[in-house]
């Protein structure tokens, strides 16, 4: 979707998400000394409000302005620097996060995987990559999107290189219930670490 299409589907709802935080994102992290994070496709907020609470540095990105501003309008106190991206053009900066979270964000395949390569180029050695996606099988037949059009986290572990330890890229029961009117059970988890700088 482009950005006037997010745009869009934000200003039609004075709300589009629950603003509670995603159930992967709290079971990988409640236990993880604070660092810095960065909340790729970030909505209006409830991961990144969750994480600055729990004392992480929280850079926070989205394409869509109206969601950006729904977020700080939840952060008075401005604890999480929200940011205006298309990652598709723009990569992160590099070496920069102790965490990576990405959860459930369309990323479209491109040739090259430019758009990947800055994400992953973004996780500091020793950082953590949580890549969340749902599970393709609990899509409906016909789809409404074409699946092999976007990254999913298991096409995500093939790409990690040596510098990179797999600790989970597995198939788990959804921790919530799905948001109204989808049928998504199960959500796929990718959590990598990128081994320390020597």
């Amino acid at each position: 979707m482009s950005e006037q299409e997010w745009e869009d589907r934000y200003r039609a709802q004075d709300r589009l998400f629950s603003g509670n935080p995603n159930g992967v994102l709290v079971t990988e992290v409640t236990a993880l000394e604070p660092g810095r994070a960065l909340d790729v496709g970030c909505g209006e907020g409830g991961d990144a409000l969750w994480l600055a609470a729990r004392g992480w540095r929280v850079t926070a990105t989205d394409i869509a302005p109206t969601a950006l501003a729904r977020g700080a309008a939840a952060d008075p106190s401005g604890t999480v620097t929200w940011t205006h991206a298309d990652l598709s053009t723009t990569p992160p900066p590099a070496a920069a996060f102790d965490l990576v979270s990405v959860q459930y964000f369309p990323l479209e395949r491109a040739a090259g995987d430019a758009a990947l390569q800055g994400l992953l180029a973004a996780v500091a050695p020793g950082g953590l990559l949580l890549y969340v996606g749902h599970d393709m099988a609990d899509v409906p037949d016909p789809a409404p999107f074409r699946p092999e059009d976007y990254y999913h986290p298991a096409d995500v572990a093939k790409r990690l290189g040596a510098e990179w330890t797999i600790l989970a890229d597995e198939t788990r029961p959804r921790t919530a219930p799905a948001p109204p009117g989808t049928h998504h059970r199960s959500d796929t988890v990718l959590l990598a670490r990128r081994r320390p700088a020597r």
